[in-house]
């Protein structure tokens, strides 16, 4: 049962203890947010006032959204006295999952590649730190498995409309094991050491930077006055989330910013009024716990929510003008947060796509809630028919009981003795019992759910060539015909690809560089291979493997390189190979392309992933052989010049 607490009620023991008991928290910016008191008050009834007008907007949507997720399944639970054990009459055709798949499989292509975010410098001075910058946030990437969590977002986009992340700064402390200097000789290695080591634990930071954490559609709390891709003009967006008290007090130990833990103690329980577990018909084990009031679990839901205030409206400052604040409230009854935003950017740490969105809607339609009226036609023409067959297999009989023992016939053994009765007896059995006549009116169902698969493939662009199949009725494909529909599809899948990068995938990159030039406070270790290893040998004269970043190496002006969309394998190779045998075969042309380049995107497009790694260390592109009249024609013209400066000869 949700926390209903009211400070002024004292008949409850545990109300009263709540709001009595005082654990003497030094608050931020000497504010009284203890339970209970004016200004606690006023912060959470704000909260669960955005909160409810967020749900009441959402909620609308749900039960779309458990269509969705039930087709997913492919699992149906069986219907009061059906076989719960094995019923082939009642399933679900994966052909939406099948869609899912392929549209993941080209966003994981496009965007979950190395760097996942590039980045530009302004100015030639921001060159080098742009370059740093992109290896160190690729680093934090690789640590926090960021590609997952892309992942999640795009799933949750094709599903449900949209897909929400929070681009977080996560910092990980610990003990390391180090080795230390003893200061006596070595019995060891048998030498005469003046040194020898001894291992160490040592209080660290383990990690330290960017980490994305995904928002369940169904847990989002969106400002409904702004469309769902223009979340940064909204006046708030929060999310719910489930944690336990153990894992609170840890961070309450360790953040400063966190506070009131304690009295969490003090509540009935932690479940939240808008965590209904009967919200999503998927199983979701984060909410799902089933006993909440569990002994060895104190789970505690939590409201985070940032919200642009009037600080002196909310008697949290004297400031009269806006300021964004991030505040926490769990089990709809303690604060445990309230601070300023406190980032550079001055963004809501969210970032939401929604590549099938229409400019307005809070709620937009999914791609697959498109097609769920085909997916559920094509459920019911397979479900029937398999029903038809089932009804046919079993045995119809039409018998006279004055002529055959009925309890012989009922026996459901193979080899059976059926008896007739003694009036019966040698009168023949050809009348006795007849089998009632089947007519399969089903039988084109399967025929016609094919149609329906063709029809969800085009809506959704998830063609059989996409999927890897290839048609095996009618005339023959021919190549050319075969290109031209994987453009075809790659090209609405691009689409697709540049409005999550225009929604997500820039706001998330700029806001990952901005807490790394903010928030990074130590030296990192960075590897230089790669795209800008020959760059970093050749113009900035670093040769290491590896090279140790600063944070005040980071400090540039920088862009945020758009993605275009495509995924490498997505265009035609073998016209990149025609093209390059022309480029190759005239030297005039040659002269305006890089040869080196373009080799290394056909490589690309043929499914290389490692091309740099065949590249020889030091050399760059091999030179150009050209005629002598023609060295002379572009030496004239300004084009070539002199090596070293020479005068004589080029």
């Amino acid at each position: 049962m949700p926390n209903v607490l009211d400070p002024n009620n004292s008949s409850d023991p545990q109300t009263t203890d709540l709001f009595n008991t005082s654990y003497e928290y030094d608050y931020p910016e000497g504010l009284n947010l203890k339970p209970g008191s004016k200004t606690h008050i006023k912060i959470k009834r704000e909260i669960l006032s955005r909160a409810r007008d967020s749900r009441n907007v959402l909620e609308t949507r749900f039960d779309s959204w458990n269509n969705i997720d039930r087709t997913l399944t492919v699992y149906v639970k069986p219907e009061e006295g059906e076989d719960k054990e094995h019923d082939p009459s009642r399933v679900i055709v994966p052909v939406s999952y099948a869609t899912l798949e392929t549209l993941l499989t080209y966003l994981s292509a496009a965007f979950i590649q190395d760097p996942i975010f590039k980045y530009v410098g302004v100015g030639p001075e921001d060159t080098l730190g742009a370059i740093m910058l992109e290896k160190v946030i690729q680093h934090h990437c690789k640590r926090s498995k960021v590609g997952l969590s892309l992942h999640t977002q795009f799933r949750d986009a094709l599903c449900y409309g949209f897909g929400v992340s929070a681009p977080t700064w996560s910092v990980i402390k610990g003990k390391q094991i180090r080795r230390k200097e003893t200061g006596f000789l070595s019995s060891l290695t048998g030498l005469f050491n003046s040194t020898g080591y001894e291992k160490v634990e040592v209080d660290t930071t383990l990690f330290e930077g960017n980490k994305l954490e995904n928002i369940d559609p169904y847990m989002y709390l969106p400002d409904p006055n702004v469309p769902v891709h223009d979340v940064q003009k909204g006046e708030y967006v929060g999310w719910l989330d489930r944690d336990n008290v153990m894992s609170l007090l840890e961070r309450e130990r360790d953040d400063e910013d966190i506070f009131n833990v304690k009295y969490l103690n003090h509540l009935i329980d932690g479940k939240s009024t808008f965590s209904r577990t009967e919200m999503s018909s998927r199983k979701n084990d984060r909410l799902e716990t089933g006993n909440l009031n569990a002994d060895n679990t104190n789970a505690m839901d939590i409201i985070s929510m940032y919200i642009t205030i009037v600080p002196k409206d909310w008697e949290l400052g004297s400031s009269e003008y806006p300021e964004k604040w991030f505040f926490a409230l769990a089990g709809d009854e303690v604060v445990i947060t309230a601070k300023p935003l406190g980032l550079s950017h001055n963004m809501f740490p969210v970032a939401v796509c929604s590549p099938d969105f229409d400019g307005y809607s809070v709620t937009p339609t999914s791609r697959l809630e498109v097609v769920y009226g085909l997916q559920e036609i094509m459920d019911w023409l397979f479900s029937s028919h398999i029903a038809n067959v089932r009804k046919s297999i079993n045995d119809m009989l039409i018998v006279d009981p004055s002529l055959v023992n009925i309890k012989d016939l009922q026996d459901p053994e193979p080899g059976k003795l059926i008896r007739l009765r003694r009036s019966a007896w040698g009168r023949g059995v050809g009348d006795a019992v007849k089998q009632l006549g089947v007519t399969d009116i089903t039988r084109g169902n399967i025929a016609d759910s094919q149609y329906i698969s063709d029809m969800i493939q085009r809506v959704s662009a998830a063609t059989d060539t996409l999927q890897g199949i290839m048609r095996t009725s009618g005339e023959r494909r021919s190549a050319t015909e075969a290109q031209s529909s994987r453009s075809g599809a790659l090209s609405r899948l691009e689409k697709t690809a540049k409005l999550i990068g225009s929604q997500a995938m820039q706001d998330i990159g700029y806001m990952f560089a901005s807490h790394t030039q903010q928030l990074m406070s130590e030296d990192v270790y960075v590897k230089t291979s790669g795209a800008w290893e020959e760059v970093l040998k050749k113009e900035y004269g670093i040769d290491n493997d590896s090279v140790s970043v600063n944070p005040t190496d980071l400090v540039i002006d920088y862009d945020v390189a758009s993605h275009d969309g495509s995924m490498p394998g997505g265009e035609p190779s073998d016209l990149w190979v025609q093209l390059f045998q022309v480029i190759s075969s005239q030297p005039e042309v040659a002269q305006q392309f890089d040869l080196f380049r373009i080799v290394k995107h056909i490589a690309r497009q043929m499914g290389a992933k490692n091309v740099d790694d065949f590249i020889k260390k030091g050399t760059g592109p091999p030179p150009q052989v050209m005629p002598d009249e023609q060295v002379q024609k572009e030496a004239e013209k300004g084009n070539l010049v002199p090596m070293n400066g020479a005068q004589g000869g080029v």
